[in-house]
């Protein structure tokens, strides 16, 4: 399926919605649960589900939520999570992949870390939007955030594909960009990476 053709499935809202709530959950998420979140009939929700397997947005699992196994632990359960694709639509076609793929080669060949991180912090302090809560502010960059014991954790990384490729000049540029976004907010990023998720995650900065 092409990524026009992709992108297509998430026209349909109820589809569009789904998406979002799965991709946006830190764990594998039920049936039930989808359908709960966005407020339709489990059917429905699994029709949708399935669609959105079929084009590549999400992938499966099957596991017992009851954590039980043997006779009497009943059926496992279906679970949806986040694909690992990703799409690119730009009409007419454009490669700006190649372009920052160079330049961070360049970059990190050239040992720009640190001007790369002061530019990156500048950008977020510009990017900043007054009177916009932290939370809006991570889901407008495409973070995805979640909360994980009173840590903000990131279920995406925005620069992914670059990142596996040149990991400690774009994680760096990465941790600039959120302290300069969240420069003055209570709130400080630090590197602390899990797997699947940002390298970056978020705290309330201690004032003690």
């Amino acid at each position: 399926m092409k990524d026009i053709d992709v992108i297509g499935v998430l026209q349909e809202p109820v589809r569009r919605r789904l998406y979002e709530f799965v991709a946006g959950e830190p764990e594998p998420v039920s049936r039930n649960a989808a359908a709960e979140a966005v407020g339709i009939q489990r059917t429905l929700a699994a029709h949708h589900l399935d669609k959105l397997v079929e084009a590549g947005l999400l992938e499966t699992e099957s596991r017992r939520l009851t954590g039980r196994s043997g006779p009497g632990a009943g059926r496992p359960a279906k679970l949806y999570r986040r694909a690992g694709t990703e799409l690119e639509l730009s009409v007419p076609p454009r490669d700006y992949r190649i372009a920052a793929d160079l330049l961070a080669e360049v970059a990190e060949e050239a040992r720009l870390d640190i001007e790369l991180q002061q530019a990156a912090r500048a950008r977020g302090r510009a990017l900043r939007e007054p009177d916009t809560g932290v939370i809006e502010l991570l889901v407008a960059r495409g973070y995805q955030p979640f909360d994980d014991e009173g840590v903000l954790r990131l279920r995406n990384c925005p620069f992914h594909v670059l990142a596996e490729a040149y990991p400690p000049l774009v994680c760096g540029m990465n941790l600039g960009l959120l302290e300069g976004l969240l420069e003055g907010t209570g709130f400080e990023a630090a590197m602390d990476a899990r797997p699947g998720l940002c390298c970056v995650a978020i705290s309330k900065t201690n004032t003690d």
